[in-house]
C-alpha cells in the first residue's frame, strides 16, 4: 500500500447528498499545497526512512537564521509547520524534494486516518471529563451531587493509584480518528470532504494520512 499524508486545517462541518437522498455529515479539510523538504533513508545516517512536509508558509523575519538557510537551500519559501511521515524505504523514490503535494494526493471512496489537537474545555469536574454518575440525589445528601466519591482505601493501598479519574483539564491533546471515508475531493481548492467528525475546532492544524487498516486501493 502507498502511503499518502499531508497537512491541512479544518475548516469546519457541512452536509452533502447523495443520488439517492442519502444526507452524509462531512468534515471539510484544507489540505496543502505541502512542500516535500527532505528525504530521510534507513540506509542514511537517520537509520529510518520518512518524507519531511512544510505547510503554510511565513516571513522571513520570523525565521532563525538557521531555518531560514534550510528553506533558502531548497529553494522553498519558509514553513510555518514541518512534520514528518513515515514510509517504506522503497515509497521515496516516489517524491522528489521541493516538489509541492496537493489534494489530488486522494480520491473518493479512499479511507484516511486524521490526527489533530482536540477541543481544549479547560479545567472540568469527573461529570463532563469522565462521564461519571455522581453520588445520591436522595434524602440526606448534602452538596455531594456532582463528586466522583471515593479515590482509594485507608489501609491498603493506602494512597490514590496513577490514574485515578479525576476533575482536571479536559481535551487540547492529541487525539487520532481512524478510517474515515474520503466523499469527494475539490483539487482545484485543495478540499478534501471527510466524512464525520475531524479531531479540533475550526482551522486546527491536522495530518491526513492514508488509514493502515482499511484501504481500497494500492
Amino acid at each position: 500500500m502507498k502511503v499518502r499524508a499531508l497537512l491541512g486545517r479544518k475548516i469546519g462541518m457541512s452536509q452533502i447528498f447523495t443520488a439517492d437522498g442519502e444526507v452524509i455529515p462531512v468534515s471539510l479539510v484544507k489540505v496543502g499545497p505541502c512542500a516535500v523538504l527532505e528525504k530521510k533513508s534507513a540506509t542514511g545516517k537517520d537509520g529510518y526512512s520518512a518524507l519531511k512536509l512544510g505547510f503554510e508558509t511565513k516571513r522571513e523575519k520570523l525565521v532563525t537564521k538557521p531555518a531560514a538557510g534550510y528553506f533558502a537551500k531548497l529553494s522553498v519559501p519558509p514553513c510555518r509547520f514541518v512534520r514528518e511521515v513515515r514510509l517504506p524505504e522503497e515509497q521515496l523514490a516516489n517524491y522528489e524534494v521541493g516538489t509541492t503535494l496537493g489534494a489530488d494526493l486522494f480520491e473518493a471512496g479512499d479511507f484516511v486516518t486524521v490526527s489533530g489537537n482536540s477541543k481544549g474545555r479547560g479545567f472540568t469536574g469527573v461529570y463532563k471529563r469522565w462521564n461519571m454518575g455522581g453520588g445520591k440525589a436522595t434524602h440526606g445528601t448534602h452538596k455531594y451531587f456532582r463528586h466522583g466519591g471515593a479515590t482509594g482505601a485507608h489501609t491498603w493501598p493506602g494512597r490514590v493509584r496513577k490514574g485515578k479519574h479525576m476533575p482536571g483539564q479536559y481535551g487540547n491533546t492529541l487525539e487520532t480518528t481512524q478510517n474515515l471515508e474520503v466523499v469527494k475531493v475539490i483539487p482545484e481548492e485543495n478540499i478534501l470532504m471527510v466524512r464525520g467528525a475531524v479531531p479540533g475546532h475550526r482551522n486546527t492544524l491536522l495530518m491526513v494520512q492514508s488509514s493502515k487498516k482499511k484501504w481500497k486501493r494500492g
